[in-house]
């Protein structure tokens, strides 16, 4: 039975920011008299959306910055109403939603606590019977008593998540909640959650960034997109998916990107490309799979003892792996002009993801760096076998290990 029930669920907003009385005035009066006033256009946070959830559910919702995830949350939380569509919710709602946003700073946190128990719909008997233990899990009792705007804004934080997730209710909205406070704060507002999730059996959607914290939590995922809801499935399915997505998004957001290079003007790369193993162009890498790099350089004079230094750094810069030119290609001489060199890489062993190129060209007699650059190229890898949710695709590669079966040592 549906705990959830959303249908055509459109909400849009006018760009632009709020006017003034005088233009309001303006505008009403050029209406008056039949004049044309310039109409900020719509936006569609929402468009369109439709699905149900049953009862017990936990359903993740990603999507990148300005999906309309958090957005929908609030059409399910009665926080907003929607433009036109529809929301039926059976049952309590707890809204962890912009989590102290509620609270007033010349009020102590034991107010604070009474004023968003009620606000999240919870009678002062129930607050009462619960104080302790939320207190307690948010690990405020020296500072409970203290006005909250002498809280940082981490201590405000856990106070609010502990309040939210004390309301009895059936079902449970979160909106990038579990990074609150400190690293082991974090681990116990996860565990909270798990025990919520798993433990009472209530209805679950969680938004969050923290794709592995989604797949792991849910087991089923929808994936927001300009406020359309482009898929809804299993979770590892979705949020593979949603990792291709982001490495597609990073790899023209680098395209455009400039790249970072400097040169003594003796060396100009002419182009840069892979090649796989039939020969073809590519900027899409077969994990473990061999592939070819060709690189074509133009000499504007003849450049002695040359050392070529490839290397893969990820999209944030992280040095991944490099390889240096054979002897025999620095005991050479380039010959003022146009040369194209290449090598092959056999079983590539970087796990998928989005990746770039950089070059350096040096002289060795007497050592000099005559041309570097980063983000040359940008590509990435991918695999048919790989889910990139699995906790084994952490890192850059794979360890090759052989397990042994455990031995019996003593009673």
């Amino acid at each position: 039975m549906p705990a959830i029930e959303v249908s055509h669920l459109t909400k849009e907003y006018r760009l632009g920011a709020l006017q003034g009385l005088k233009q309001t005035l303006l505008d009403t009066c050029a209406r008056l008299t039949g004049k044309k006033v310039l109409e900020r256009p719509m936006f569609k946070a929402l468009d369109g959306v439709g699905f149900s959830i049953d009862q017990g559910e936990v359903v993740g919702i990603i999507g990148h910055n300005g999906a309309g995830k958090s957005t929908l949350l609030k059409m399910l939380a009665k926080i907003s109403t929607p433009s036109s569509g529809s929301v039926k919710i059976k049952g309590r709602i707890a809204p962890l939603i912009e989590v102290g946003a509620g609270f007033v700073p010349d009020f102590t946190g034991r107010e604070n606590v009474y004023l968003n128990g009620a606000i999240l719909g919870m009678p002062k008997q129930e607050i009462d019977r619960k104080f302790d233990e939320i207190v307690d899990f948010a690990e405020m009792a020296e500072f409970i008593d203290t006005p909250v705007k002498r809280y940082s804004s981490g201590m405000q934080v856990k106070l609010a998540f502990a309040v939210a997730t004390s309301v009895e209710s059936e079902i449970l909205i979160v909106d990038e909640v579990l990074a609150v406070g400190d690293l082991a704060f974090q681990r116990k507002c996860f565990d909270r959650m798990e025990h919520l999730i798993k433990g009472q059996g209530k209805t679950v959607l969680l938004v969050s960034h923290n794709v592995r914290q989604v797949e792991r939590l849910c087991s089923r995922v929808m994936l927001m997109d300009h406020g359309r809801l482009l898929l809804d499935g299993p979770a590892r399915d979705v949020c593979n998916a949603f990792y291709e997505q982001s490495d597609n998004k990073i790899k023209a957001q680098n395209t455009a990107a400039k790249s970072n290079i400097s040169t003594t003007g003796e060396v100009d790369l002419l182009d840069l490309f892979f090649t796989d193993a039939v020969g073809r162009r590519t900027d899409a890498i077969e994990y473990d799979a061999d592939f070819s790099v060709f690189l074509r350089i133009r000499a504007n004079k003849p450049i002695d003892q040359p050392i070529f230094v490839f290397g893969v750094h990820t999209t944030d810069f992280v040095y991944v792996t490099t390889t240096t030119s054979s002897p025999e290609i620095r005991s050479a001489t380039l010959a003022a002009g146009i040369h194209e060199l290449s090598f092959t890489v056999g079983s590539f062993p970087l796990l998928p993801g989005a990746y770039s190129v950089r070059l350096s060209i040096d002289v060795e007699e007497p050592i000099k760096n005559v041309f570097y650059g980063e983000n040359l190229l940008q590509f990435s890898v991918v695999s048919r076998q790989i889910q990139r949710t699995s906790s084994h695709c952490e890192g850059f590669f794979l360890l090759a290990t052989q397990w042994q079966a455990p031995r019996r040592l003593a009673d």
